[in-house]
């Protein structure tokens, strides 16, 4: 019991304190589940992300479900998830009832401009962060490259991206290990 509450209380906190998004979530996601709880490392948390972004659903609540699952199984997902989207009901219930009052109020305007700015510091270091982990060798930088190029300079996709980066991934290791046998 007292394992579920951490993974409740932990995705409660990420859910809670993050604004932005999916991508806004790495940051303070490294943080607890990498760096204080220990739950899995860098490699496996793009891996996580990548499937969380492959699959239905927000990739938010994915990441923490799939994380929930690994540490406590069904009933481990189940509390992620809710405690990943707690926050957001309870915020979204409070803002939708007083937000048009105020919405138009210059101290709310510059509120949010700052967050938005703080929030796109924390997404770009963690991005860098998380490619200095997930970048390996000449390939990784070269899908890395074509994949950034056409997710943003093209109407594809990402799960497309995503699925034909890990095509190429696959078949490419395949042919290293026959050459090397």
């Amino acid at each position: 019991m007292k394992k579920l509450w951490e993974l409740y209380v932990t995705f409660l906190r990420v859910g809670g304190l993050t604004f932005g998004g999916g991508m806004a979530m790495l940051p303070m996601l490294k943080k607890e589940v990498i760096e204080k709880k220990g739950w899995t490392n860098e490699e496996e948390l793009l891996d996580i992300y990548a499937i969380g972004q492959c699959t239905p659903g927000i990739i938010a609540v994915n990441t923490s479900t799939y994380i929930g699952y690994e540490q406590a199984g069904i009933i481990g997902a189940v509390c992620c998830t809710l405690g990943m989207v707690t926050p957001s009901l309870i915020i979204i219930t409070l803002i939708a009832t007083i937000l048009n009052r105020f919405i138009a109020e210059p101290l709310v305007v510059h509120a949010l401009s700052g967050i938005r700015v703080a929030v796109c510091a924390m997404m770009l270091n963690t991005v860098i962060s998380l490619a200095r982990a997930g970048i390996k060798d000449k390939l990784g930088v070269l899908l890395f490259l074509a994949g950034f190029l056409l997710a943003t300079f093209s109407p594809i996709p990402t799960i497309v991206l995503v699925v034909c980066a890990a095509v190429i991934g696959i078949f490419v290791n395949i042919r290293k290990e026959k050459a090397g046998s």
